[in-house]
C-alpha cells in the first residue's frame, strides 16, 4: 500500500439529485483540507446537470446510459489523481473537518486500507420518516465495532491502489444500495482491514417519506442483501447482529401468535412475552430515541423499528424460498444433461 497519503480524489455519484448536489458540493469547498480534487458522475440523470454547481467540480462525467452507483464511482475512481479516494454521496454535507480526520488517519493507521463514518444525530429534514431512519442510522453506527468487516459509501476513504488491486464496486446490479456491502466483503477476504471512525459524522439532507423507504429498504438493500447472502453470507456487523437476526424473528413471531387469541387467551400472553423480549433486545435503540427526541417519537419509532424488521424479514424470507427453488431447479437440469 501506498503511504503517502496526501493528495485525495472526492468522488461524488448523482443522479436526479440536484437539489443536494449545491449544499454537498459547497461543504466540500469550504474543507479545512485543501489538496483535492472533485470529481462528479451524473449517472444520466433525467434532468439537466446544473451548470451553477460547475465552478465547485474539477471533473464532471456524464454518463448518457444509466450504469448504477457502483459502476459510477468505478470510473470516476479509475480517472482519480489521488493516494485516496473519498467516496460522498450527493446528498450528504461533510464538516469543516471531515476530509482531514480521513486523511490524519490514514496517514497515522498505514495497516487500515480503508475507513467510513455515520450521518449525525441532526438531520437535515424534520418530518418523522427522514428522522426516523437518519437516527436509525447514526445509532447503528455508533455502537457498531470500530474494526469493522463492511463499508459505507456515503463518507468512506480508500487507498486507490487498493481500489484498483480489488476491482472496485461490483456493477452488476444498478438498483441495488449495497454494493459497499461488497466491497467490504472484498477487501476482508483479502486480508485488508477496515474501520469505522465513529467521529467522522456528516449530515444526511435526503428526505424520506413512508414510500420511499419502504420501497428503497425492499429493492435496493433487502432484495440484493438476501442475494448476496446466499451467494457468500452476511458479516455480523452494523446491523447484521445476532439481536438484529433474532429481533426480525420476534417480529414474525409476535402478530403470527396473536392470530390464534381467539382460540386461547394464553396466546395473548405469550404475544406480549414475545413483545417484551423484542423490546429488550432493541432498548438501547429505545433510550436513545427517547433521549434524543422524546417520548412521543420514541414510541411511533420503536413501533416502525418493529415494522421495518417484519416487512424485512417476510422479504427476506419469500426471496430466500424463491432464490432456493431456482437453485434446486437447476440442479435437477443439470442431473438431466
Amino acid at each position: 500500500m501506498n503511504n503517502n497519503c496526501c493528495f485525495v480524489s472526492v468522488v461524488i455519484p448523482t443522479r436526479n439529485c440536484r437539489e443536494y448536489l449545491y449544499r454537498c458540493l459547497k461543504a466540500i469547498r469550504q474543507s479545512d483540507y485543501h489538496d483535492f480534487e472533485v470529481i462528479v458522475v451524473d449517472d444520466a440523470s433525467e434532468d439537466e446537470f446544473p451548470e451553477v454547481v460547475r465552478s465547485y467540480i474539477d471533473r464532471v462525467i456524464i454518463l448518457r446510459k444509466r450504469v448504477g452507483p457502483g459502476k459510477a464511482r468505478n470510473i470516476a475512481a479509475q480517472q482519480a489523481r489521488g493516494e485516496i479516494v473519498f467516496f460522498i454521496d450527493s446528498d450528504v454535507e461533510i464538516k469543516l473537518n471531515t476530509l482531514t480526520k480521513a486523511v490524519e488517519f490514514l496517514k497515522e493507521h498505514t495497516d487500515i486500507a480503508a475507513l467510513f463514518g455515520s450521518y449525525d444525530s441532526n438531520p437535515d429534514c424534520l418530518n418523522f420518516f427522514s428522522q426516523y431512519k437518519n437516527l436509525f442510522h447514526y445509532f447503528v453506527h455508533q455502537n457498531s465495532n470500530p474494526e469493522a468487516k463492511t463499508f459505507w459509501s456515503g463518507c468512506g476513504a480508500i487507498r486507490k491502489d487498493v481500489f484498483l488491486e480489488i476491482g472496485g464496486f461490483p456493477e452488476k446490479n444498478i438498483n441495488a444500495m449495497i454494493e459497499d456491502v461488497e466491497l467490504g466483503h472484498k477487501l476482508i477476504s483479502k486480508n485488508y482491514k477496515i474501520r469505522l471512525i465513529k467521529e467522522l459524522q456528516v449530515k444526511h439532507l435526503k428526505r424520506w417519506d413512508l414510500v420511499s423507504l419502504i420501497k428503497t429498504d425492499i429493492f435496493s438493500r433487502i432484495i440484493p442483501w438476501t442475494r448476496l447472502a446466499f451467494k457468500s453470507g452476511l458479516p455480523y456487523d452494523l446491523n447484521f447482529k445476532v439481536k438484529d437476526r433474532i429481533s426480525g424473528v420476534l417480529s414474525l413471531l409476535i402478530p403470527f401468535s396473536l392470530l390464534f387469541f381467539f382460540y386461547s387467551k394464553l396466546f395473548l400472553f405469550f404475544s406480549m412475552l414475545l413483545l417484551t423480549i423484542f423490546i429488550y433486545l432493541n432498548r438501547s435503540l429505545c433510550k436513545f430515541f427517547m433521549h434524543k427526541m422524546g417520548f412521543s417519537f420514541s414510541v411511533g419509532a420503536i413501533f416502525f423499528n418493529w415494522f421495518y424488521f417484519f416487512y424485512s424479514s417476510i422479504v427476506f424470507c419469500c426471496y430466500s424460498l424463491i432464490l432456493l427453488v431456482r437453485n434446486l431447479c437447476r440442479i435437477k437440469e443439470s442431473e438431466l444433461i
